[in-house]
């Protein structure tokens, strides 16, 4: 399994991204995705995550401001990310929780990263 993510960028304080990421492979079926971020010094933390039966969690600090959502068809996530604050700053990771064709089981897959810095 492949994750392809992009939309990383520099933004000011207030300003928009949307990150993108696309799984590809021997993919069954999706149990859950969605995007985790580190910041420095800091321990990996959800952002925002959309799982099977279209349930999403957010975390707290981005709830109202941050949009997950999900093409099926295509195995892809994208999160607009409004009003974004300094402390949104970080590598942000695509993560994908799937059943594989041929293989039990659930398996976790990680993106390699993309930095988002909201600084003026």
């Amino acid at each position: 399994v492949q994750l392809q993510a992009s939309g990383g960028g520099l933004v000011q304080p207030g300003g928009s991204l949307r990150l993108s990421c696309a799984a590809s492979g021997t993919i069954s079926s999706i149990d859950a995705m969605g995007w985790y971020r580190q910041a420095p010094g800091k321990q990996r933390e959800l952002v925002a995550r959309i799982n099977r039966g279209d349930s999403t969690n957010y975390a707290h600090s981005v709830e109202g401001r941050f949009t997950l959502s999900r093409d099926n068809a295509k195995n892809t996530v994208y999160l607009q990310m409004n009003s974004l604050k300094p402390e949104d700053t970080g590598v942000y990771y695509c993560n994908v929780l799937a059943s594989l064709r041929g293989r039990l089981g659930l398996w976790d897959y990680w993106g390699q990263g993309t930095q988002v810095t909201v600084s003026s």
